[in-house]
């Protein structure tokens, strides 16, 4: 049976395209449906791509959105003016069209196990394997303490906000914003730092479970944050991706 979850993971499959709906300034939400999917974890992503009709193909990989409990699957795509992949997810792509890929892979950045406390730390897209987490955590009526600390550039950059409107007492959102707040804005504003860690996350004498996602530079400035606050390194995981796009 692992041998054959492997290889399914590992083939391609030509998915249908449900729908292409804008997610924020610069980002798409893709509904999915594979027609051999047996699930995936909260925190797992896809490979896609795309072939040309002379034979040239370009990939990319991108994080799940949406939780295992849900039908099919969601991406989150943000566009990037000099990408291959995403002007044609965010542009051409429409319901109706298939769409190449393959997974879920992913076993190190997932929802951990066990009841303990959990703390989520975002920059820009890096949002959105959290919110698979999310609504694992809030579909399965999980009890643990569970804060998120989400930077983006400004409010309509912001991934998931009906989401991360609806979740439940156990959970406590923080988003701060980088480059500017709308009029009436009551958030944070400002880069996420050793201060706005220290007094917007878990403390590191609750030990929580943390996980990190979002551009290089912000995900490294965040762990060494981390670590000169207490916090132990065997509790921090983090997934990072290139300098564009970030919060």
């Amino acid at each position: 049976m692992a041998g054959t979850a492997i290889r399914r993971r590992l083939s391609w499959q030509r998915a249908d395209v449900l729908a292409v709906q804008r997610e924020a300034r610069r980002a798409y939400r893709l509904s999915l449906r594979p027609p051999d999917w047996s699930g995936h974890l909260p925190g797992q992503h896809v490979d896609v791509r795309l072939t040309a009709e002379g034979g040239y193909t370009a990939q990319r990989s991108y994080s799940i959105a949406s939780a295992p409990q849900q039908p099919g699957i969601e991406l989150i795509v943000e566009r990037l003016e000099d990408g291959e992949v995403s002007p044609y997810l965010t542009e051409v792509l429409r319901a109706g069209d298939l769409l190449e890929l393959r997974g879920p892979f992913g076993g190190y950045f997932v929802w951990p196990a066990g009841d303990g406390p959990v703390q989520l730390i975002a920059g820009g897209s890096g949002v959105v394997p959290f919110l698979s987490m999310l609504g694992h955590h809030r579909a399965t009526g999980g009890l643990r303490q569970v804060r998120l600390l989400y930077s983006a550039r400004t409010f309509d950059d912001l991934i998931g906000q009906a989401e991360l409107a609806r979740q439940p007492s156990t959970v406590e959102v923080t988003v701060t914003l980088t480059r500017g707040a709308p009029a009436g804005w009551t958030g944070l504003t400002g880069r996420v730092d050793a201060r706005l860690l220290a007094e917007h996350t878990i403390p590191p004498a609750q030990e929580p479970e943390v996980l990190a996602c979002g551009p290089t530079g912000f995900v490294e400035a965040v762990a060494n944050a981390l670590l000169e606050l207490g916090h132990d390194p065997i509790r921090i995981k983090t997934e990072r991706f290139g300098a564009t796009g970030g919060p």
